[in-house]
């Protein structure tokens, strides 16, 4: 390893990235120059664009359009608020109650969508006006509106998921998925317990409770979009089709769903529909391909085994190892997208925790657990932002409203961390 090449390649990214470049650009960018510095110009273009390709020569890849696309059918189709409907009906009478609705509806959207976007939105934009004319303070709304979308990312389907299974070079999708029920759910609870704590405190209304035919009535309605989780899951778990095959059967389910039987798709709409999901799938998939033309370089410089070795030497300390992949994770996750921060970090500390015997579908977990904080946080939280964005609320009110709401996710976090039961449990028990 050169320690120059790594300087150059290292700092590099961390300007670019400070100079407001985009961020697939930043990674690409800085792979390149750090190549020209052993390779001729046209070697290092080469390099850079076979690793790219390579990187996205994978079947396992299609499945994020798919899942993309369906995200964007939930959104449009009616889903959230019959989500929504079906939330307040169950949880809306509790200490808390539309903090609980919002939560609990995040959790159901992301169980369907796979998208904390998505989540964010379709949630937010419905949950926030009703929470403020309820007599809520519109940065708590926004907060637990924020807090609960990420948990889009941890419930399956999961997008993030699918890139970590790419970036740890075939771990079992399906077995990430399941493993991701628990601590989703793990998450959402404790969400709710401090958010219910907060909203008792302050006196904030309840919902009037909801009779057993209401009740029903909203529960069918909902059905057919909380089925789509039966058809996905059951198909992976039963072994009907893979996790790409599952993608492509969300999208016919969806479009049935939202042109079909609730109609809130319009024929004319689709293709308006088609271009943001291929937009948002190529933004993705560029980050994807470019940070694999990192993570080559990377593996070139032999880095990853230098971080190793600085691993080892806490002596295999499972405890203290993972404590402090988390703190970087955590620090990380607040100046890095969760998209470029899986496949840069996983190459790097995947083999560490897996020499000291941690499962990989546990680590992947806990790497996502730790990465979706930084979506809540600043200075380049996406959630947080579009949060923000739908509320109307600046984003120091949200910032402050989010603090307990973030020792909620950190609790959560070292749950999952240290009892790896909590996420490997489930898939153990149906043999994934």
């Amino acid at each position: 390893m050169d320690p120059l090449n790594t300087l150059v390649l290292l700092g590099t990214f961390v300007t670019l990235v400070a100079l407001g470049t985009p961020i697939a650009v930043g990674i690409g960018l800085s792979a390149f120059v750090a190549l020209l510095l052993t390779m001729s110009f046209e070697t290092a273009t080469i390099t850079v664009a076979q690793r790219v390709a390579a990187g996205l020569d994978r079947f396992t890849l299609l499945a994020i359009p798919f899942f993309i696309l369906s995200g964007q059918l939930m959104n449009r189709g009616g889903m959230a608020r019959r989500l929504i409907d079906l939330a307040r009906a169950v949880v809306g009478m509790l200490p808390g109650g539309l903090a609980y609705v919002n939560i609990v509806a995040g959790m159901l959207f992301g169980a369907i969508s796979g998208s904390a976007v998505a989540a964010v939105a379709a949630v937010g934009g419905f949950m926030v006006p009703r929470m403020k004319e309820q007599g809520y303070d519109v940065g708590f709304g926004a907060a637990v509106n924020v807090a609960s979308a990420t948990t889009s990312l941890v419930i399956p389907p999961s997008n993030i998921l699918i890139v970590y299974a790419l970036a740890a070079g075939g771990v079992s999708i399906a077995a990430l998925f399941v493993a991701g029920y628990v601590p989703g759910l793990l998450i959402g609870l404790l969400l709710m317990v401090v958010a219910g704590t907060i909203a008792k405190k302050r006196g904030y209304p309840v919902d009037a409770r909801v009779g057993a035919r209401e009740l029903a009535r909203r529960f069918f309605a909902a059905l057919p979009s909380l089925f789509l989780v039966v058809v996905v899951m059951g198909g992976i778990i039963a072994g009907y089709f893979t996790a790409t095959e599952a993608g492509a059967v969300a999208v016919s389910y969806s479009f049935i769903l939202a042109v079909v039987v609730y109609r809130e798709v319009k024929p004319r709409e689709i293709s308006k529909v088609l271009v943001e999901a291929s937009t948002t799938t190529a933004i993705v998939l560029l980050l994807v391909g470019a940070s694999m033309a990192f993570s080559w370089v990377l593996a070139y410089e032999r880095i990853p085994e230098l971080i190793a070795s600085g691993f080892s030497l806490l002596e295999g300390n499972t405890t203290a190892t993972l404590l402090i992949i988390n703190v970087v994770l955590l620090v990380m996750g607040t100046v890095l997208d969760i998209t470029p921060a899986v496949l840069i970090f996983t190459p790097m500390l995947l083999p560490v925790v897996t020499a000291l015997g941690v499962d990989p579908v546990h680590f992947g977990i806990v790497m996502v657990m730790n990465l979706c904080v930084g979506l809540a946080t600043p200075p380049v939280g996406s959630v947080l932002f579009l949060g923000c964005t739908v509320s109307g609320a600046s984003i120091t009110e949200v910032s402050r409203a989010l603090i307990p709401l973030y020792l909620a996710m950190l609790v959560a976090l070292l749950l999952v961390t240290f009892i790896p039961d909590i996420a490997l449990a489930l898939p153990r028990w149906l043999g994934i």
